[in-house]
């Protein structure tokens, strides 16, 4: 897919990404989903608003009635395409830095589109634009202010179902919660305070500048939740990118918790014989190991919430049983619950954890491997396939295993590394896991040189 990436529409707004492709977008997914009612939600970048109104204004000029929903998570809004049946346009670049923004567009059952169906929508973009309609059918637009409580109600009504409510009230937590000035500012602290727990925030008040921190919640902008936990007697930090869409986690000593490790504590408390997990390529020895010592089955895609998502939706029409699925960047899905990442409720699911034993136990299972990370940008298109072509060389000279689902990976039997572009960035990105830290660095180092040696060529 040329337009939507791994996980939707993103870019600098006013340079990579515009206001009227926004609009362009927002019409050609109105045409191809063919809905008399299309909901629009945004997080709180300070282009949400912007976006959002060509969005509206360009739907309801095709005839489509608009439910504006405000300011909500990416999940909240997916709760309400599936309570209502209304297809949603979600205006959001999550994790990425304020600069961004972006679209991501979510069917009337509550679950990102499937490629199939963005492929449809990139075609109609490349055809003739669509003639407004007549004033007298141009589409009703209502306000909806009650998306972020409904979206906490619906939360707490499945944790109740489940028999989880009653078991984290009852172990009396205090969470640390930073939503990084995100959309789970407007609902996770009322959320966790309802689920029973005792809640301090940091960077909890919505602010699409980002004052506190970047929206990515990786280790480096987590200093402030770090302190918070270290100077206040609680039990867990819960951190949120600007969507709320993932939960990264620090333990009760303030130590930063990898979302490797907390992917692989949930993986294993869910996987049985049978089972099938997914996740993306840059997948963790932890949870190759746990779904071995589960007897269950792993199912690779490209690294990306789309891919993984219409990997899920396959498996399932095969009723294939699958309890979870996700990455290693705080993104889980429970396709039980909904084939959708939700951070409020992977939050709650490792809080269910914690009733039995501190998160610094139930990390210490996970923590025998290392993983770093590291990116660099590009200048053009052919910079950017000099250097993939320089990793696809030493990947296939390499004595490992090559897995190329996405980019290029090497599996070194005690360790692994990976090159592939963004798919949502103008970056490649590098990734490395080993049992120690230095044979991480050095399979990231000779990826990293091998990769960028291409730009001294003249």
């Amino acid at each position: 897919m040329d337009v939507f990436g791994s996980s939707g529409v993103r870019g600098v707004v006013g340079d990579g990404l515009t206001v009227p492709f926004v609009g362009q977008v927002a019409s050609a997914a109105g045409r191809v989903l063919d809905a008399e009612t299309i909901a629009i939600a945004r997080d709180t970048r300070t282009t949400g608003r912007m976006l959002a109104d060509i969005a509206a204004g360009n739907l309801a000029s095709a005839g489509v009635s608009v439910d504006r929903l405000g300011i909500v998570p990416t999940p909240g809004a997916q709760a309400y395409a599936e309570r209502h049946g209304v297809p949603v346009v979600m205006i959001t670049a999550s994790h990425n830095p304020p600069e961004y923004n972006g679209v991501k567009l979510i069917g009337s059952d509550g679950i990102e589109l499937p490629e199939r169906t963005l492929e449809r929508i990139e075609a109609e973009l490349s055809g003739p634009d669509a003639a407004s309609v007549g004033y007298a059918d141009v589409g009703a637009t209502r306000r909806v202010e009650s998306a972020p409580d409904e979206y906490v109600r619906e939360l707490l009504a499945r944790l109740d179902a489940e028999g989880r409510r009653d078991r984290i009230a009852e172990a009396d937590l205090t969470v640390a919660l930073d939503p990084g000035h995100g959309a789970g500012c407007l609902t996770s602290p009322q959320f966790f305070r309802k689920l029973g727990c005792r809640v301090v925030t940091v960077n909890a008040q919505p602010d699409g500048h980002f004052p506190g921190r970047d929206p990515e919640p990786v280790a480096g902008n987590l200093d402030d939740l770090r302190r918070l936990v270290r100077v206040t007697d609680v039990d867990v930090g819960i951190a949120h990118d600007g969507d709320a869409d993932r939960a990264i986690f620090v333990d009760e000593n303030g130590a930063h918790i990898g979302g490797e490790a907390s992917f692989a504590a949930l993986a294993a408390a869910e996987l049985d014989a049978g089972d099938t997990a997914v996740s993306a390529v840059n997948v963790s020895q932890r949870i190759v190991d746990i779904v071995d010592d589960a007897d269950a089955d792993l199912e690779l895609t490209p690294i990306g919430s789309t891919y993984l998502i219409t990997r899920i939706r396959e498996l399932r029409g095969d009723r294939t049983p699958i309890p979870v699925a996700g990455e290693g960047n705080g993104g889980i899905l429970f396709p039980e619950y909904r084939i959708a990442r939700d951070g409020a409720y992977t939050a709650a699911r490792f809080l269910d954890l914690l009733v039995d034993r501190p998160a610094s136990e139930v990390a210490a299972a996970y923590d025998g491997y290392v993983n770093v990370r590291r990116n660099f940008t590009f200048d053009d298109p052919d910079e950017r396939e000099a250097m993939l072509d320089a990793a696809e060389t030493h990947a296939r000279a390499a004595d490992a295993e090559l897995t190329t689902i996405d980019g290029y990976r090497l599996d070194y039997g005690d360790a692994w590394v990976l090159v592939r572009p963004s798919g949502t960035e103008p970056l490649i990105r590098l990734y490395a896991e080993a049992r120690d830290e230095p044979r991480a660095e050095t399979l990231l180092d000779e990826m990293y040189e091998a990769t960028v040696q291409e730009r001294a060529r003249p």
